[in-house]
């Protein structure tokens, strides 16, 4: 492990204005990481995580509905973002939060915020799906459920708002960056609804 002595002052103020943390724990980061700048922002992303899952559950009545055209003016976005205090929907980092989320839908088309929200119809549909697909591989029943099961969570993955991975960067998935704006922020964020446009459809 780096020692504090070994830590560059000019890493800690690359890895502070990546992550927007505090001097001494981009410093402590570092010396836990060897001095890594990539593996010091997972460092601070799981710790922030942790923070902000205290706060997750609390109610939030409060937000604001951003909208995202892209040009060409083809496709389009609205999305619900919830907060739990009128003075924290005001701010520019959670409209901006807002507005990131609004591209993510337009990019990556999801069908639901989260996994629960999938109709069971389109969950049982892909199963069978995955379950023949399985078969025709003709290997034995407990490597076939681990195919589907498997299948079945990239399926997730692909559709699910909160499990996609981030448009900006695909270290990070909607959900990771939404708990680390609530360690930031100091409040529980909900994602509520949102809607895709695309003309013709």
């Amino acid at each position: 492990m780096a020692s504090t002595k070994d830590v560059d002052i000019e890493l800690i103020k690359k890895l502070r204005a990546k992550t927007n943390a505090g001097i001494l724990d981009c410093k402590n980061a570092l010396i836990e990481s060897e001095c890594d700048i990539d593996k010091a922002i997972h460092i601070l992303r799981e710790k922030g995580i942790a923070k902000a899952t205290k706060k997750m559950g609390r109610e939030t009545g409060e937000g604001v509905i951003m909208a995202y055209i892209h040009p060409g003016d083809q496709l389009g976005s609205l999305v619900e973002l919830n907060c739990e205090t009128d003075f924290v929907a005001r701010t520019d980092e959670f409209k901006e939060l807002a507005k990131e989320i609004t591209m993510q839908v337009v990019a990556y088309d999801p069908i639901t915020v989260d996994r629960e929200s999938i109709p069971k119809d389109i969950i049982e549909e892909e199963r069978s799906i995955y379950e023949e697909q399985a078969k025709r591989m003709k290997k034995p029943e407990e490597v076939q459920k681990k195919i589907v099961e498997s299948k079945l969570e990239k399926f997730y993955k692909d559709v699910v708002l909160l499990e996609q991975d981030y448009f900006r960067d695909p270290k990070v998935t909607i959900g990771d960056l939404v708990k680390e704006k609530i360690s930031v922020i100091g409040e529980n964020i909900v994602v509520r609804r949102f809607i895709r446009f695309q003309v013709g459809e």
